[in-house]
């Protein structure tokens, strides 16, 4: 019997095509349109072709931000990821506590990105903050607003409290569904707690590991208005992130072509990292 084919299902999912085309597709071409012209005004365009990705390429001030959004995401990385597992690893697994560490772990992510940079910006101030008041009542010096240095702890720390529950999530997850057989063997063979957690717990958490570093990854080079609400980019240019200069170049200077050019460069930087990350992981993970 010849089997017949009914092409009809394809409509139900011509909606997300569209919404897809309409919210990525068609900006990326505009995006893509921009970075290849010059304009003065009045919607008069000139042809630029790759003048803006050469200059970009040799700017000064492109690979100093690159390289400041390199070292935050290393930095937020190396502070998240093990804090996460230590505090997943210390929750209760059973019982009323369950659902109350839930909860608290999940309320700094329910707070809204310029919220959570307004709440640190007051924190951190010097005269009407507790955070400030008091580091600078136990004689440190801090001030956020002139020191490169405090800004950078400043939008570290802020970060940290902010999207390390992601991560105590993600591990937490993995954890509740080791089974208990696995620990009733650890505990015959009088595994100790180190051998447990790199023997059972870890490989059990590769996985959701892989999806927390690419998000964390992800979200810490993109980085935008958490640091921009607390620092504006400074001082100086000590906070100014890829996502601060692009912004600055396209709406501060309205300089759309070499921001047309920056952002499609930064698209393609992040892309090419998380591509890295992914398989560097997924190579190691299918090794073992």
């Amino acid at each position: 019997m010849e089997k017949t084919w009914n092409n009809k299902a394809w409509f139900l999912v011509l909606p997300v095509l569209v919404l897809v085309a309409f919210s990525a597709v068609i900006p990326l071409m505009t995006v893509v349109n921009y970075s290849v012209q010059d304009t003065f005004g009045n919607n008069v365009f000139f042809w630029a072709g790759t003048e803006w990705f050469e200059e970009l390429l040799h700017s000064d001030r492109f690979w100093e931000a690159m390289t400041r959004n390199l070292i935050f995401s290393f930095i937020i990385l190396a502070i998240e990821v093990p804090l996460g597992i230590f505090i997943a690893l210390n929750m209760p697994k059973k019982g009323w506590g369950v659902p109350v560490c839930l909860v608290l772990m999940a309320l700094p992510l329910l707070i809204p990105w310029n919220v959570v940079g307004t709440i640190w910006q007051v924190f951190g101030r010097n005269d009407i903050g507790l955070l400030g008041y008091y580091v600078n009542a136990v004689g440190i010096d801090y001030n956020y607003v002139q020191d490169p240095f405090d800004a950078w702890v400043t939008i570290i720390v802020m970060d940290v409290w902010h999207w390390t529950s992601l991560v105590v999530l993600l591990c937490y997850a993995g954890l509740v569904s080791i089974p208990d057989a696995f620990y009733q063997a650890a505990k015959i063979d009088g595994a100790s707690r180190w051998a447990v957690f790199r023997y059972i717990q870890l490989p059990k958490m590769q996985r959701v590991l892989l999806i927390a570093v690419l998000l964390r990854f992800m979200d810490s080079f993109m980085i935008y208005t958490e640091p921009f609400v607390v620092t504006g980019g400074g001082p100086g240019n000590s906070t100014t992130f890829l996502s601060i200069d692009l912004v600055k170049t396209a709406l501060g200077q309205f300089d759309l072509g070499p921001a047309a050019a920056m952002s499609l460069v930064y698209f393609l930087i992040v892309l090419l990292l998380s591509w890295v990350f992914y398989t560097v992981m997924t190579n190691y993970d299918a090794e073992r």
